[in-house]
């Protein structure tokens, strides 16, 4: 394989590496400069350009034979993780100036780009790893929170349970196998050893634990509402993004066993129906998120559920449509004050009175992924549920859809405290952030694109 290879089929890594580079020299010159900011965005944008262009030119290539690969659908991915992390470092911009928060939200997006590729369980292990240790770190830094430090060891040690559970698995599929390869494997377990189904459930078991799927997903509402604003919203959609992503490198095109559909759907099941009960009690907005986060992400793995022709780009769809309106909730809440006393839900009270626009925003998000009509969120939904009973799986589909509506009380309820309450004398005044506008503005752009042209999206992907 040619260098020249291996420079255009790592092109969207190549950028993240020379901006980590870059910020670690900075850091080395002078720990105070400021650039960090432009440095990240410009390693960001690029990549993300790069990878769009291999997507429209149909690029497909195998630099490392057995552990990496290139095609227009794993460039297009991580044009999705990329883009999604644009929007994140605009809010990070008021927040952080330092260059190691910036070299930290890199090296995690290089994880996730490498998963994408994975073509190996070493490669897809070095990728889950690279995204998610600077997760670890980025929980503390700008935490004004007094619980961040245990939020930040709990997410720590959980991860770190994932990571073993993970290793495991793989061991045992490797001895009943003989190979690491991830097609090979694909193609050699209908006649594999008795450990190998072990081996499969605990690697299930490892990404359901990194994805916040029920019971596995004490860690993420601590981890969300002890994080800074920016954290919480790239922990919600990109490294959400990144696991289902590395799922579906693993079982995208593999048809699930009628035996085993009831271990795949009771899970993500559970997750919607408890995080959407969980998530009407709370006070806390971002605590609220990761509640939604864990119900979002049981309507990802259910898509498991459906056809493996279909899987790929209906996943791909729905992390487009909840991770642009995630995004925009984040990127349209208010500034200024304390995080904790603007985490709080009663500060959202009257905001349609106090800042029109932020509350139209919010409100859309919220719609959207509520899952009404005709916003992208409905369409998404439609399309797992839709592909679930095309499988057959009609039963597990309708209770799926009974499970969805119980998360419209809780997102509507942030609509009624913004719209039909009045402004509270003791909330601190909010300020806009011109930044965070410029994101909003971002994350509409493929919400008005899903909601308009959704057919013409799905041809494309």
């Amino acid at each position: 394989m040619s260098w020249q290879a291996v420079v255009t089929a790592m092109l969207p890594e190549h950028w993240l590496l020379g901006g980590i580079v870059a910020l670690l020299l900075l850091e080395i010159a002078n720990p105070r400069a400021r650039g960090a900011f432009a440095f990240a965005l410009i390693a960001t944008g690029a990549a993300a350009l790069s990878a769009l262009w291999l997507h429209a030119s149909g690029y497909a290539n195998t630099p490392f034979p057995g552990q990496y690969a290139v095609g227009p659908t794993a460039c297009l991915a991580k044009f999705l993780l990329l883009a999604f992390a644009v929007p994140v470092l605009l809010l990070s911009r008021e927040e952080f100036g330092e260059s190691r928060y910036y070299a930290l939200i890199l090296s995690s997006l290089y994880g996730a780009c490498l998963l994408v590729s994975a073509a190996s369980f070493i490669t897809l292990f070095l990728g889950l790893e690279i995204l998610s240790l600077p997760v670890y770190a980025l929980v503390l830094i700008g935490s004004e929170r007094p619980e961040g430090a245990e939020a930040a060891l709990k997410y720590l040690v959980l991860g770190g349970t994932a990571t073993a559970t993970f290793l495991v698995g793989t061991s045992l599929l490797y001895g009943a196998t003989g190979t690491l390869d991830i097609e090979a494997i694909g193609k050699a377990l209908p006649t594999a050893t008795s450990p190998a189904p072990t081996g499969v459930a605990l690697i299930v078991a490892a990404l359901f634990l990194k994805a916040a799927i029920v019971p596995m997903h004490t860690w993420a509402p601590d981890a969300y509402e002890a994080a800074s604003v920016p954290v919480t919203a790239y922990m919600a959609v990109i490294v959400k993004a990144a696991v289902l992503l590395a799922a579906l490198q693993l079982f995208g095109s593999t048809a699930i066993p009628a035996q085993a559909s009831a271990l795949v759907a009771l899970l993500p099941l559970a997750s919607m129906v408890w995080g959407n009960i969980a998530a009407i009690g709370q006070q806390s907005f971002q605590r609220m998120i990761a509640y939604s986060s864990i119900a979002h992400a049981g309507y990802l793995f259910f898509a498991f559920l459906g056809a493996a022709p279909d899987r790929s780009r209906t996943i791909l769809f729905y992390l487009a449509a909840y991770g642009s309106m995630t995004l925009l909730a984040f990127t349209a809440l208010p500034g200024g004050g304390e995080a904790a006393a603007q985490d709080r839900l009663h500060s959202f009270r009257g905001l349609f009175h106090r800042r029109p626009l932020a509350a139209l925003a919010v409100a859309a998000a919220m719609f959207s992924l509520a899952g009404l009509p005709p916003l992208p969120g409905f369409i998404a939904k439609f399309l797992i549920f839709r592909n679930v009973v095309a499988a057959g799986h009609t039963a597990w589909a309708v209770a799926g859809l009974f499970a969805s509506y119980l998360g419209l009380y809780l997102y509507l309820r942030v609509i009624q405290i913004m719209f039909m309450q009045s402004p509270d004398a003791a909330i601190a005044p909010s300020r806009a952030r011109r930044l965070a506008w410029v994101a909003a503005a971002i994350c509409l752009l493929p919400a008005v694109a899903i909601a308009i042209v959704p057919g013409w999206l799905l041809d494309r992907i």
